[in-house]
């Protein structure tokens, strides 16, 4: 399949960002942490603990449906100046310790007060989103080539525990992307719950690999402040222990936990991103470059605001060093029909996602077994059931 061009908006005028301030709520929605305690402490109710959840996964999607999907553009004349313009830049700085205060806050009032069991568990999964927002920052920071934001995504990286995500993501996924060798990305005819114990465990060695390698090659001690993941990974030990003597052995758990939930939730975002997607091998056993439709793509709106165009993600893996502000959509890609948030709930009930998912994937391929990444487990039973083609 060719590559995939978006086309060049007429610029008759300046152009501008009509989602400008839009980005702001990235900073706000993270604070959301808050709200479930303030209620709480207003009323005397610790169901309140459990609205943040809520909105996340109910709320959230429904704004996507309601507001719908933003197809526009910025023209190709424009990006330079957006991705000078400093302003979308100190976002994501201001991000950092937004998202640092908030893990913090969480971590204390689920020790501090008496809560019972629901109402902890609550606390558990807000503090992994909050956790899981520090992934997605990661990701927008880590991909980029000041120092700057390389150190702020070593540094959000650090809370949950998954600084090998710096090294893991920019060297193993995005070269290994919608092939079979990659550990993060997800085969039609496996769950999320299959996935997980693949993509997990494999990425974390695929990250170690490839700092090993690295270092090895440049001459440095693989245990060493020059390795990139054994940074995060000081930070993390750090923040724990000093939450540790802060507040108590028993805050423990609840960082387990909600570090668990935080990484989780990339775990949910890479089974969805690139399902069942394969990018063709040539003769010498080398796999064409990726292109947008090798990616599932989303428009939704308000769910693009808060997570920096991620969603986008056809262009992002296309063209990686793009900045979040100017990310494009294009026509005729593997569109999901709801935003990462509804789109994880629907992940979580296996039976649901196949009958949501399973035949848009195979309009995409063409039903030609050669054209997806089968689950090897489940290939011959997939061929058959859906009547597959299997063309060389």
């Amino acid at each position: 399949m060719s590559t995939i061009s978006a086309p060049e908006p007429i610029a008759t005028t300046p152009y501008r960002d009509r989602k400008r301030y839009a980005w702001l709520l990235s900073l706000l929605i993270p604070t959301t942490v808050l709200v479930g305690p303030a209620l709480m402490l207003l009323t005397g109710q610790t169901w309140a603990l459990w609205l943040p959840v809520v909105f996340f996964y109910s709320v959230v999607p429904l704004l996507d449906y309601v507001l719908g999907e933003d197809r526009s553009n910025p023209p190709e004349s424009a990006v330079p100046a957006l991705d000078a313009d400093v302003y979308y830049r100190w976002i994501t700085y201001l991000l950092a310790p937004v998202l640092w205060l908030s893990f913090i806050f969480s971590a204390w009032f689920a020790t501090h007060m008496s809560l019972p069991l629901h109402g902890w568990a609550a606390l558990v999964l807000i503090c992994g989103s909050v956790g899981g927002f520090c992934i997605n920052l990661g990701h927008e920071l880590g991909h980029k080539n000041t120092r700057l934001e390389r150190a702020l995504a070593k540094i959000v990286l650090a809370p949950s525990g998954y600084g090998h995500f710096y090294v893991e993501h920019n060297r193993g996924h995005h070269r290994d992307v919608a092939t079979p060798a990659d550990p993060a990305s997800s085969r039609m005819g496996e769950s999320i719950y299959r996935f997980v114990l693949r993509e997990m465990p494999g990425a974390a060695r695929r990250a170690w690999v490839l700092e090993r390698t690295r270092l090895q090659k440049a001459g440095l001690p693989v245990l060493s402040w020059h390795n990139d993941i054994v940074q995060p990974a000081l930070l993390t030990l750090a923040l724990w222990s000093g939450l540790v003597l802060w507040l108590g052995w028993t805050v423990l758990p609840f960082l387990l936990l909600a570090s668990f939930w935080a990484n989780f939730q990339l775990t949910s975002a890479n089974y969805i991103e690139h399902y069942g997607l394969l990018r063709q091998q040539r003769a010498n056993g080398s796999f064409e470059p990726c292109q947008p439709h090798h990616s599932w793509n989303s428009n939704h709106i308000f769910s693009n605001w808060i997570v920096f165009h991620l969603q986008r993600h056809s262009d992002h893996h296309a063209h990686p060093l793009r900045r979040y502000q100017s990310l494009r959509h294009f026509e005729n890609l593997p569109t999901l029909p709801s935003g990462y948030f509804g789109m994880f709930l629907v992940a979580y009930v296996p039976p649901l996602w196949r009958y949501v998912m399973d035949e848009r994937l195979l309009r995409t391929a063409g039903r030609d077994a050669s054209r997806l990444n089968l689950d090897p487990r489940q290939r011959e039973a997939l061929i058959a059931h859906y009547g597959l083609t299997t063309s060389a």
